[in-house]
Order: structure tokens, then sequence, then C-alpha cells
């Protein structure tokens, strides 16, 4: 089984409770999944916070923090499948007065494909997404 890492896994090893590797790791075995990856939008997410970045020191150690441990992960990217689920799911679950925030609904339809889960901190929101296998880290 795949599993796509929302960024809210990466960004919780930021402070230095955990490495990054580790955190991957441990969200990996969680379930025994195969296969690690972010979604296109999770990576830009990351990315996001890199150019956010207080000060040229904190954005240099974010980068490093960033680069290596990712650098081998897949990225599934934003396509036209992953497009319509957003549509899909956003649209449904507003109609019943439920609102996913939009950052969470490109990697939540991005896992929602068959044979994923997700792995995030922030289950409230992907609890949201209907027949999406995710678990906490």
């Amino acid at each position: 089984m795949g599993l796509i890492l929302d960024s809210s896994v990466v960004i919780g090893a930021e402070p230095g409770r955990e490495t990054v590797e580790k955190r991957i790791d441990r969200s990996v075995n969680a379930k025994n999944d195969q296969q690690a990856a972010l979604s296109a939008t999770g990576r830009t997410e990351l990315v996001h916070g890199l150019h956010r970045a207080p000060t040229p020191e904190r954005r240099l150690r974010r980068e490093r923090f960033l680069n290596e441990p990712l650098a081998d992960l897949t990225i599934y990217p934003y396509a036209r499948e992953t497009a319509l689920r957003v549509g899909e799911i956003g649209g449904e679950q507003q109609t019943r007065g439920v609102v996913i925030p939009f950052a969470d609904l490109p990697g939540g339809a991005t896992a929602w494909a068959p044979k994923r889960s997700a792995r995030t901190v922030n289950v409230r929101d992907f609890e949201r997404i209907a027949d999406l296998q995710n678990v906490k880290i």
C-alpha cells in the first residue's frame, strides 16, 4: 500500500524532537506501508514554509531540513483525476455543512486513490474525506 505523507508529518519534526528520516520511518512502520510519498501540494506547502522563514539562518536550516530527507520521496502530481476528486470531495462536504480546509483537499484526494493511505498529524480534517484510510502519526 502506498502512503501519502501530509506536510504536517514533516513539519512536526522541525522543532528538533525527531529527524525527518525517523518521522518518515515511524510513519511507514505504523502500518507496514511499502512506499512513502508526498502529494505535489504537500511539497508545495513545505517549500512555501521554507520561503516564509523569518531570517536567512532559519531559511537555510529549513532548506537543509527538507531537501536531503525528502530527495528520494516520490511526488505524486496534481493530475486531472486528483483535481476532479478535490472538487467532488470539497463540494459534497460543503453542501453538508462540513468545511475541509482547501490546503488539505489535494493531499487527501491524492491519498484517496486505491491502495494508498494518508499519514497526518491533522486527523480532524482528513477524517472528513469519506473512504480515505488515514492514520494519525
